[in-house]
């Protein structure tokens, strides 16, 4: 991903915070605190999203609808699996084909289940969203 798409991905993002109310935020934030887990998959730090979309868009194209579309993906990710589900997952998937000693770790039964489930999710939110078959290289 070049700077200067970058540049204007954080732009978007900035823009979009910029418009929603503090007092909203707030009042979203103690609602949330209220009710323990956020309904709906948004206990997904801003940065574990951003780093999925420009993981996906590295992989699917720097177009402008790929924005959207990854951005569709990691929704659909976040409303099946719990955060932490999501990271244990996504590493497994990851590292997968890492060689040697040190992949041993990625390469036990528990590892493997982990990776297919991830994939499996991942493959059915890229056909929901549009996106072309994903690729083990799209589990960043």
């Amino acid at each position: 991903m070049t700077s200067r798409c970058r540049a204007r991905l954080a732009v978007a993002a900035f823009a979009c915070v910029a418009v929603i109310p503090l007092a909203a935020l707030a009042a979203d934030a103690a609602g949330d605190k209220a009710q323990g887990a956020a309904p709906g998959g948004n206990d997904y730090p801003t940065q574990g999203r951003v780093e999925y979309v420009l993981g996906c868009m590295d992989d699917n194209g720097h177009d402008f609808a790929n924005v959207y579309k990854c951005s569709c993906v990691i929704d659909k990710i976040a409303a099946a699996l719990p955060y932490d589900e999501y990271v244990e997952q996504m590493t497994f998937a990851k590292y997968a084909t890492l060689g040697g000693e040190g992949g041993n770790e990625f390469r036990v039964d528990r590892a493997r289940a982990q990776t297919k489930k991830y994939r499996a999710l991942q493959q059915e939110a890229y056909q929901a969203c549009g996106l072309a078959k994903a690729t083990p290289s799209a589990a960043k």
